[in-house]
């Protein structure tokens, strides 16, 4: 066994993420700089430090999860989401479960939450927000921000749900009261019942090909009967009708019935 498949070995044991799930170029090129960059000239030394230094390891997991988010990540997409999917999804239900699948440092499902607070009021919305990286998720449950992450929130939503204080901008005790933060391994643990809609997008383009097949026959399983998936600008899927989705938009996948 090589270093780096010993290394992705110990780290499954001893985190219990599989980086041979993760598309290996990609990952061991990032790791291999971050290992570098820390002093160590090879992935078997570097574990023996992490194993031991909870800072180095702390920033292991930070560079191995994906936290790259904003609020209303490509407008236009979110614009579909209020003006076509929700209302669909919200004419047959009164109270509706979304999954913020993958949510990072919380900027996705305090989005959702807006846009159930502002154009469906009527709804009971129960929001789930995970996230395989603890450290994001603590950030997320903080719900303070900087300018950049918000450049494309509309004016009104910042005004109405942000407090703006030493150049950041926290996020209203009323968005945070409708989201359940928790943990979840999408290739691990098991995934919520029943959900109305599930947002995972720009994660599942680091997976392999096999991973993400998994990944997606789990989702259509957790989807309600009306249910819809809503993906990330680079992770069309091709071939729907393998995972019972149709297609309903751009990014937009429906469960058939």
């Amino acid at each position: 066994m090589g270093d780096y498949e010993k290394f992705i070995s110990l780290i499954n044991s001893k985190l219990g993420i599989d980086l041979a799930l993760y598309k290996e170029a990609q990952m061991k090129r990032r790791l291999t700089s971050l290992r570098s960059k820390r002093g160590y000239n090879d992935f078997e030394s570097y574990f023996r430090a992490l194993d031991k230094d909870d800072e180095l390891l702390k920033e292991f997991v930070d560079r191995i999860t994906i936290n790259v988010s904003e609020f209303y990540r490509n407008p236009k997409r979110w614009d579909v989401l209020r003006d076509t999917i929700l209302p669909m999804i919200t004419k047959e239900n009164s109270s509706i479960t979304i999954w913020s699948a993958a949510c990072s440092t919380g900027e996705e499902p305090y989005t959702l939450a807006m846009l159930m607070k502002e154009y469906f009021p009527q709804v009971s919305a129960k929001i789930i927000a995970t996230d395989i990286d603890i450290n994001a998720l603590s950030k997320a449950k903080e719900g303070v921000y900087n300018e950049q992450a918000l450049k494309d929130l509309p004016t009104p939503l910042k005004k109405k749900y942000f407090t703006f204080e030493n150049m950041l901008y926290k996020v209203s005790p009323s968005l945070k009261s409708g989201i359940i933060f928790k943990q979840h391994n999408l290739l691990k643990d098991a995934y919520p019942k029943d959900v109305h809609l599930i947002v995972c997008r720009n994660v599942l383009i680091y997976f392999t090909d096999t991973a993400k097949n998994e990944i997606y026959q789990n989702f259509s399983k957790s989807l309600h009967k009306d249910g819809v998936l809503f993906v990330g600008s680079t992770e069309q899927i091709f071939n729907p009708d393998r995972y019972d989705f149709k297609l309903l938009d751009t990014f937009f996948y429906g469960k058939q019935n």
